[in-house]
């Protein structure tokens, strides 16, 4: 899998200040202009027409960057709270998963809340 780092050629900022103003608007879903303020009260002056075309350009990068950052599911998981539920006569099993500090896990297979129907 061959990785590219995004190129700041040509950029007036350098690329900690694009890659911080990118981040934070990825990572805290902020909006451009609370972006832009947060630079200007570290001292940096900047548009945020600068911060929106950084995030057209640079912003996916970051956004599989930071999802594959984000925390997965514990080392054990365990079935909770099983129902019997009858749909149109035939019993069904409503079950949760829930990881190691019974948290629900959401995944393929969850529905809504971590529910799952077996057949």
């Amino acid at each position: 899998m061959n990785q590219t780092k995004p190129q700041y050629h040509g950029y007036r900022f350098p690329p900690d200040i694009i890659s911080h103003g990118v981040w934070l608007y990825h990572r805290f879903c902020l909006s451009y202009r609370d972006v832009e303020d947060l630079l200007v009260e570290r001292g940096i002056v900047i548009s945020f027409e600068s911060i929106r075309s950084w995030s057209n350009k640079f912003g996916p990068a970051y956004a599989r960057s930071i999802k594959k950052r984000r925390g997965t599911f514990g080392d054990t998981w365990y079935m909770d709270e099983v129902y019997i539920v009858t749909v149109r006569v035939e019993r069904r099993y409503l079950w949760r998963a829930v990881d190691q500090e019974s948290l629900p896990m959401s995944g393929a297979n969850a529905v809504g809340s971590g529910m799952c129907l077996i057949c």
